[in-house]
């Protein structure tokens, strides 16, 4: 039976596919420490659980409203609200099944053949392969280490012409852990509102950021910034409810609305129970977020240090999210039993295979010199992990 063209162009998610082979060994009994899960190892919170659970002894099962149910909504309207001074209406809000299918949805409903969108690397992994869905083209912008993995109005301004329609913006990163301070951010919106582009703005790592650092929306810019923005968030990171599967944009009333028609057709709307639970988590105590923040902060803290302690190895000090961003390239060139690493898969394969630590390669993120360790594990399992990779990277020669 043959593919559709656009199927076989689609590539595998590499984070889902180093995490599969990860419990695959782990069911075999292999002691395999598990780096590679972009998903919070804490339990949903338990106001969280308590409502889903409430809303089915009620009987809140049923379908709803395509874009979500009116409560949740307003729950979200007022927690932009309260957090960060944004005004919105119903008909500016919809509901997804997860912030992934909120992107999809996106890139469908504004990108066509023809379409250029700008997307800053290293990049989540499935922008390029969402915007080449919508036949549309991901122009890469690259971004340096030493620039803090952040983009510069004058890069982003060489990479606009007169088919570029968008530019991605998702912060604090995955996989860096970058962040904009409002200085860098209004530089480079400044930019893209001289060239009449979209912002997508994906700010699901809002809650998790580190130090004095704070997160600022795009759309709190200004009123005209809001009105060529689209928001996206939703609870899966800050709230560890990534099986919930709810995600939210926020924006242009009739980019809202293509959405949710596109969406009528496809999955219609989110889980009924999961709705209510995203109700509870946006309106309850948000003091376990920050309670969990600092254990993060911690955990970071800890393989920054020790990473930078090897040789061959350098790590950027992330500023949010759950992930670091080492750059591996100084084990390029060395040999383990004959085998010559070469790239991110090969150092990849050789610290699974040594070490039994799975790790994502840079190259699934636009940046094959470096690799993505994520934190949101235990403490005992990051020591145990980091430090077979520290004596793994020793073998090399």
């Amino acid at each position: 039976m043959k593919l559709s063209a656009r199927a076989q162009r689609l590539q595998p998610s590499a984070t889902l596919t180093i995490t599969a082979k990860a419990k695959s060994l782990k069911a075999q009994g292999i002691d395999v420490i598990g780096f590679g899960a972009g998903e919070p190892d804490f339990d949903s919170p338990d106001h969280v659980k308590e409502a889903a659970i409430n809303a089915i002894n009620k009987g809140m099962t049923k379908y709803t409203g395509v874009a979500g149910i009116d409560e949740l909504k307003d729950a979200i309207i007022q927690r932009l609200k309260e957090d960060h001074g944004l005004e919105y209406e119903k008909s500016e809000i919809m509901t997804s099944v997860g912030a992934k299918h909120t992107l999809y949805n996106l890139t469908q409903v504004l990108f066509e053949s023809g379409d250029e969108v700008i997307v800053p690397a290293p990049y989540w992994v499935s922008y390029p392969e969402q915007i080449t869905l919508a036949e549309a083209t991901p122009v890469i912008l690259e971004t340096k280490e030493s620039d803090g993995f952040k983009i510069t109005p004058e890069a982003l301004k060489q990479h606009i012409n007169s088919n570029t329609k968008s530019l991605i913006l998702n912060y604090p990163s995955n996989p860096t852990g970058a962040t904009y301070n409002e200085q860098e951010l209004r530089a480079i919106v400044d930019v893209a509102m001289e060239a009449g582009l979209i912002i997508i703005s994906d700010e699901i790592y809002e809650k998790i950021i580190y130090g004095d650092n704070k997160h600022i929306p795009v759309a709190a810019l200004g009123e005209d910034i809001k009105k060529s923005t689209i928001l996206v968030n939703g609870v899966s990171k800050t709230y560890s409810m990534t099986g919930w599967r709810i995600g939210y944009a926020a924006g242009d009333k009739d980019v809202i609305s293509a959405m949710s028609k596109l969406q009528g057709q496809s999955t219609s709307n989110p889980t009924s129970i999961s709705q209510w639970a995203a109700i509870a988590a946006f309106t309850g105590d948000h003091k376990i977020i920050e309670d969990r923040t600092k254990e993060f902060e911690q955990r970071k803290n800890y393989i920054v240090e020790k990473l930078n302690k090897i040789t061959e190895i350098t790590c950027f000090d992330p500023q949010g999210a759950f992930y670091v961003f080492p750059n591996v390239s100084g084990c390029y060139g060395k040999e383990f039993n004959g085998k010559v690493l070469s790239n991110s898969l090969d150092f990849t394969e050789f610290i699974l295979d040594e070490a039994k630590v799975a790790v994502v390669p840079g190259v699934a993120f636009g940046a094959d010199d470096y690799v993505r360790i994520s934190y949101a594990t235990s403490m005992d399992d990051i020591v145990k992990g980091i430090d077979r990779i520290t004596e793994a990277v020793k073998k090399l020669s």
